[in-house]
């Protein structure tokens, strides 16, 4: 049996290598590295994916929330609500602007940002929400634009890890994570589900104007070259990595379904272990398992782990610290017991390997290591 990764991207490379290698000859042969023809196809190519007006492609996902943030014309001191349960990205790009990031619980079950929380959190100067699209699923939308409407504030969609994942409305609408609110943003990192081979991003956006304006933003604050009309960043998404994405956007569907098989493995194992919870798939939102996190409850989740990786099996805490706990945001006067789920979920929570190349001998691997650590434990 070949070495088990939490992502396996060398895997996935040889699937596609013939295609890939060609795609960067191609470009390399073309010598048009920035702004090429090959992003401006992989632009056209995602929009119609997504069924979204506009892709402004840039330099990574961080960028992306970064230049939404730029183009809605927030004032330094506006309130930005984000989940605590997440990377630190998305309240970082508020702080970096002199925003104020506001830290919202999220709901146990799906681990995404909750709409109750939400409302307790608003205020006078509360300016936007960005809900993070957690592990693969759809936050709750429809309460999330609902609460946005009422309160006349902006909804950017962070869709780092559920590119293709949809969301069903009560009436019956669906639409692709990253095209409900404001702005969506997104990530191309090599390990997301749509990644490329370095760093890469992008913003979607139905409104034609927004749309005009990240892109000056992201161009140094340019409509025409050499006249800036505004204090923009450099922010580009360079033309070896958007050929690279074209290839595997058309892989995209077919990358989420092998996930979703492999989560569905997973479930079967693991379905009467007590100590351990199973991914919830909200009914609303397909999931796309950028992760495949379990709950441990009753057993030592620390001890899991360091007998998963003494096995050689990777495992992964996402995430171990709530952000209202890092000492980046230690201005906020967060403290122990202010947000009892993400807290309970840090303590509580470990990822498998997850990715398009798993095999059924290194699922069961990993599964029947697991279920032995806790069968172990419990008769001990």
């Amino acid at each position: 049996m070949s070495d088990i990764q939490m992502v396996d991207l060398k895997g996935q490379y040889n699937r596609i290598k013939s295609q890939i290698d060609s795609a960067i000859l191609d470009v390399v042969a073309s010598s048009a590295y920035i702004n090429g023809p090959e992003v401006k196809k992989f632009q056209a190519e995602l929009e119609e994916f997504l069924s979204v007006k506009h892709v402004i492609p840039c330099a990574n996902g961080t960028d992306a929330l970064q230049i939404a943030l730029m183009a809605l014309g927030l004032e330094p001191g506006d309130e930005v609500l984000t989940p605590n349960f997440t990377f630190i990205a998305t309240p970082e790009v508020s702080a970096l602007l002199n925003l104020k990031p506001v830290i919202v619980d999220v709901t146990e079950d799906s681990f995404v940002i909750d709409p109750e929380d939400i409302r307790r959190k608003i205020t006078p100067k509360t300016k936007a929400i960005i809900p993070v699209h957690l592990f693969g699923q759809c936050a709750n939308m429809e309460e999330i634009l609902a609460i946005a409407k009422e309160h006349g504030i902006a909804v950017i969609e962070d869709t780092a890890q559920a590119i293709s994942s949809d969301f069903t409305f009560s009436n019956g609408e669906k639409h692709m994570a990253g095209t409900m609110g404001d702005f969506g943003c997104t990530s191309f990192f090599p390990s997301k589900n749509l990644g490329c081979y370095g760093d890469g991003g992008a913003l979607y956006t139905n409104d034609d104007e927004l749309a005009a304006k990240a892109r000056q933003i992201a161009n140094h604050g340019m409509k025409v070259r050499y006249y800036h009309n505004m204090v923009g960043v450099n922010s580009r998404l360079d033309s070896i990595q958007a050929a690279i994405l074209r290839i595997k956007l058309r892989e995209l569907n077919d990358y989420c379904d092998r996930r979703r098989k492999a989560a569905d493995t997973y479930d079967n194992y693991f379905a009467n272990v007590p100590e351990l919870t199973t991914p919830y798939r909200d009914p609303r939102t397909t999931h796309t398992f950028h992760q495949y996190t379990l709950k441990v409850k009753g057993a030592d989740r620390d001890a899991l782990q360091k007998h998963m990786m003494d096995s050689g099996i990777p495992a992964m805490i996402y995430y171990p610290v709530p952000l209202h706990l890092q000492e980046a945001f230690a201005h906020l006067d967060g403290k122990k017991g202010d947000f009892p789920t993400t807290e309970m979920l840090c303590e509580q929570v470990i990822s498998l390997p997850m990715h398009t190349e798993l095999t059924e001998e290194q699922l069961e691997r990993i599964a029947t290591t697991l279920i032995s650590f806790l069968e172990k434990n419990r008769n001990q």
